[in-house]
């Protein structure tokens, strides 16, 4: 199976350096010197690692094939994957790989909440993304305090949500619930009113 690693950018100086916007938590070991990479569109590909540097927040890669800017143009937009057959035997402590966690029921306690549909790489944090029983998005901080568990084989993340990260629309619930509270005493008043008329 191919896991996609990064996107792409734009080209950087006359080398044929790219930006990519990286899609891995572990961009010091997908980017490694001499590792060969999956190009979709595949006509531009395979392309191999010769350089991997970071220029701020910015992944700057260099490839064998790509020897100036026009080259680095023409891979704009262009999406880089690695064989995860290959990663087999690497550290488990990396992580989980978004196609794993896909699919896999969200529990909080016995409860199934959600089922994760994706998971967001960022700089500080991943974060899940769980579709809740409503159909909501709800983006979940992947931190092990928040998510503790991780069961591949038993199908499910176990959950412990901080107060109202499931509940987005809550502002709007409970203004619902108030005037449906309203509503109940109006229709009680306008009750009585009639019960006392009829006596």
């Amino acid at each position: 199976m191919q896991l996609q690693v990064a996107r792409i950018g734009k080209p950087h100086g006359i080398r044929g350096e790219v930006t990519v916007q990286v899609m891995t938590d572990a961009p010091e070991d997908r980017f490694v010197p001499g590792t060969e990479l999956t190009v979709e569109p595949a006509s531009k590909g395979p392309l191999t690692v010769i350089s991997a540097r970071w220029n701020k927040d910015i992944l700057l890669l260099g490839f064998e094939e790509i020897v100036d800017r026009n080259g680095a143009e023409e891979l704009r937009g262009a999406m880089l994957s690695v064989d995860t057959d290959e990663l087999e035997d690497e550290d488990d402590d990396e992580g989980w790989y978004e196609h794993e966690l896909v699919g896999l029921q969200a529990k909080v306690g016995d409860e199934v909440v959600g089922t994760v549909s994706g998971l967001r790489t960022l700089t500080v944090q991943d974060l899940l993304v769980v579709n809740d029983n409503e159909g909501r998005e709800v983006l979940v901080p992947f931190v092990e305090a928040i998510v503790p568990e991780v069961s591949i084989e038993g199908g499910y993340v176990l959950l412990t949500p901080p107060a109202g990260l499931f509940e987005l629309n809550l502002p709007e619930d409970k203004a619902s619930t108030e005037a449906n509270a309203e509503d109940e005493t109006a229709s009680d008043a306008k009750q009585d009113k009639q019960e006392e008329a009829g006596r």
